[in-house]
């Protein structure tokens, strides 16, 4: 007997390719909330309804239903876009959400507070600007992501153009996003062609893609379900390395699920690496596991039936078998503040944006306007990082000076007015608006990391370069465990402390104490970072000396994600 299928499938596959009834539900003024299904569905179309929970209480207290709004997070591939389309989007945020722009850790925009009534002008406003978020949530491929700047030599250009092409090949088809968005009609029946790619029942879950050029690993590549390393020889592309069954995010007492690095498969040439990217993709589509959700992501499917038995099916669906991997080098998976001089003779300008919030505010200063200057004067394009920061790319010699005198009024922060530490730290959004956040997580990252600089100071350490990440639950947002220092929300005020990733994104780190409150992990940290300034090697970050010394293990497994060492 077949098991049933969990609600989510069922909606997918009823879903008349994602239509639903969110045309009906958009046109209903009694509520502020989508049917629960529709939901469900607006995720493909790159939105989740959320609401202000800072407010619940009290709207509750007042008989009113919560206050519904919605985030919606853009397609970008590799994060590039223009000056025209930044002041595009910066208009947005105040007629449509809450005055303010997200960079988020896939290299792309979110919006947040968007109510129902602003959303088809929202979707259509993006769409003028030649944007769309199809996909960007959902389960399907989301944004593929790659090295930030592809102005700063030819290789970084191959690399985004492959971003797009990927992308494009893996985006879902179906009239639904502009019958509901754009005021589109439908044109015609046209049943299992519409979706040529996924088919009615779409993919088990969300699927990832990121591309890196060796030494940089900034997208973190092994976190993904398919990361592409790229092998160059003589100053051009050959290939990719290629891994698989990467992810972040588990789920709190469920020792079955937990975060994973990817595997390497093998090479692949390069004109042949979007087709294998397909390939791969249909794979999880045709066996992922479609009756438990809290197992259906790729990394589930590698483990279940092993990479023997993955090699094969992808020499079935691509037609050609991996070549042996080449050798390659990752060493740092941060951004590099300040200016770059590529080729051309133009400079890119890499500017820290603090949790990736885009917004005037008394303590941030004016981030906001600070960048809207600049894109009214800026001739080249913007490059959001998957690490929440941002590029001002392809600025001529000439215009060089006026940028930095922007930058200089309006307090922006190159590296030079913040700490190694505090350009090295990542945090989602969580509260208020985040439905599923147990802790505070970008509210609370700015004060946590300048108490772990007065811990340093108090111990006679500089400030140095520790990864720090902080998510408000274990789903992993902003890859907590990659971080040489890890949180993740298990109650108000509380978290789980994870030590010991390294500094290039290629180990994780793991489990050290469940359910703390900030006092107690700042106690757990000065013993450990008074030994790390007494005892360190020349060079050696604080994560691999975790590990040098035996606080934490070397090996991983999916366990130490769920058992505490103390």
């Amino acid at each position: 007997m077949t098991e049933k299928l969990p609600e989510a499938e069922v909606i997918k596959r009823e879903s008349d390719y994602l239509r639903g009834t969110i045309l009906e539900g958009l046109a209903d003024k009694a509520t502020g909330a989508l049917p629960e299904d529709d939901t469900k569905l607006t995720k493909f179309h790159g939105s989740y309804q959320q609401d202000d929970r800072d407010l619940r209480d009290e709207r509750r207290r007042q008989k009113l239903e919560p206050l519904y709004q919605f985030m919606v997070r853009l397609r970008l591939p590799g994060g590039v876009l223009s000056s025209q389309q930044w002041l595009g989007l910066d208009k947005i945020a105040d007629e449509c959400a809450n005055s303010t722009l997200r960079l988020t850790t896939r290299q792309t925009f979110q919006f947040h507070g968007i109510f129902k009534e602003k959303m088809q002008s929202f979707m259509r406003m993006v769409s003028h600007l030649g944007l769309d978020t199809r996909g960007a949530c959902g389960d399907v491929n989301r944004n593929v992501i790659s090295n930030v700047n592809p102005q700063l030599s030819h290789l970084h250009q191959e690399v985004h153009d492959l971003s797009l092409a990927i992308s494009d090949r893996l985006r879902w088809r179906s009239g639904a996003y502009g019958e509901v968005w754009l005021g589109e009609e439908r044109v015609a029946e046209l049943g299992q062609e519409e979706e040529p790619f996924y088919g009615h029942k779409y993919l088990p879950r969300k699927f990832k893609i990121a591309l890196a050029i060796p030494p940089e690993n900034d997208c973190d590549v092994f976190a993904n379900d398919i990361g592409l390393i790229a092998i160059i020889h003589e100053g051009r592309i050959l290939g990719f390395n290629v891994v698989v069954g990467g992810g972040m995010g588990l789920t709190y007492g469920d020792p079955a699920t937990y975060p994973r690095l990817a595997t390497m498969a093998g090479y692949v040439p390069k004109e042949k690496i979007v087709d294998a990217c397909e390939a791969i993709c249909a794979i999880q589509r045709d066996y992922g596991c479609r009756t438990n959700r809290a197992h259906a992501r790729f990394k589930y499917t590698v483990d279940d039936h092993g990479m023997d038995w993955f090699q094969e099916r992808f020499t079935e669906y691509h037609g050609t078998s991996f070549e042996r991997p080449r050798s390659f080098s990752l060493t740092s998976n941060g951004d590099r503040f300040g200016w770059v001089e590529g080729e051309g003779d133009l400079h890119h300008l890499t500017l820290l944006i603090p949790t990736g919030r885009v917004a005037d505010t008394e303590e941030g200063g004016q981030i906001r306007t600070g960048l809207r200057k600049i894109a009214e004067v800026h001739d080249g394009n913007f490059r959001i990082t998957c690490n929440q920061n941002l590029v001002i790319a392809g600025v001529s010699s000439e215009q060089r000076p006026k940028i930095n005198a922007i930058v200089e009024e309006y307090g922006l922060d190159a590296g030079n007015r913040s700490t190694p530490l505090r350009q090295h730290s990542m945090a989602c959004v969580a509260f208020p608006t985040c439905g599923l956040a147990m802790a505070e997580s970008e509210r609370f990252l700015p004060g946590f990391v300048g108490q772990i600089e007065q811990l340093m100071s108090e111990e006679g350490l500089e400030p140095d370069a520790i990864n720090v990440r902080i998510t408000g639950c274990p789903n992993g947002c902003a890859r907590p465990y990659l971080g040489e220092i890890g949180l993740t929300g298990k109650a108000l005020g509380k978290y789980n402390l994870y030590l010991g990733a390294d500094f290039s994104g290629q180990r994780m780190n793991r489990l050290y104490r469940e359910n703390i409150d900030v006092e107690t992990i700042l106690a757990e940290l000065r013993p450990l970072l008074r030994d790390y300034r007494e005892k360190r090697l020349e060079n050696e970050y604080f994560g691999d000396f975790l590990v040098r010394t035996g606080v934490v293990e070397a090996e991983r497994t999916p366990a130490m994600l769920h058992q505490a060492i103390k």
